[in-house]
């Protein structure tokens, strides 16, 4: 350590109330859930297979009984079907990991628990998932790269758009039809 830095160092401590400098480190990666079916199997290996393709995201975080640690999950739900609509094979999988985080404000630490953490993780769940899909006897599946920075901000559109709504007059309120939906 140089002298400028344990001179700055020095006189950072007597101030006391110092906010502490932003952190995050990744402290574990690990699957914490994984399933795989082909319930139509193998009759659904005799056909020409151009699968759909539909894929569930969802990501939770919660903190740990340590201050500074939070466990973040990635839940990937695939389900593939052929054109005669048919399943070809299911995969769930929960990819998780542990994160140190430290010295961010609570919109800071919102945005990183639910964009950069689960961005980080997406990588690992993509290749267990490939490598899942490949030893059921089907083609590679290697998911295209998911823009979890863009998610997280539609989800914070929306519920800004659903506390306004809440908090409209009622008089402002749009009128429901009888069978329940909303006209503008």
């Amino acid at each position: 350590m140089s002298e400028t830095e344990s001179a700055a160092g020095a006189a950072g401590a007597g101030e006391g109330q110092q906010a502490p400098q932003p952190q995050l480190t990744l402290q574990k990666i690990y699957l914490k859930d994984m399933s795989y079916e082909s319930p139509n199997s193998p009759d659904v290996f005799r056909r020409q297979w151009k699968p759909r393709i539909k894929l569930d995201l969802n990501s939770r975080f919660s903190r740990m009984e340590e201050d500074d640690l939070y466990e973040v999950v990635l839940t990937l739900s695939i389900e593939a079907k052929g054109e005669d609509e048919k399943v070809g094979f299911i995969v769930e999988l929960q990819q998780a990991g542990i994160f140190t985080i430290v010295g961010l404000d609570d919109a800071q630490l919102q945005h990183t628990l639910a964009s950069y953490c689960p961005n980080v993780l997406f990588p690992y769940a993509r290749e267990a998932i490939d490598s899942l899909v490949t030893r059921g006897s089907f083609p590679a599946l290697m998911l295209a790269p998911v823009n979890f920075d863009a998610i997280y901000a539609e989800a914070l559109r929306q519920r800004a758009e659903q506390q306004q709504a809440a908090a409209a007059p009622a008089g402002d309120a749009p009128a429901a039809d009888g069978d329940g939906s909303v006209q503008h």
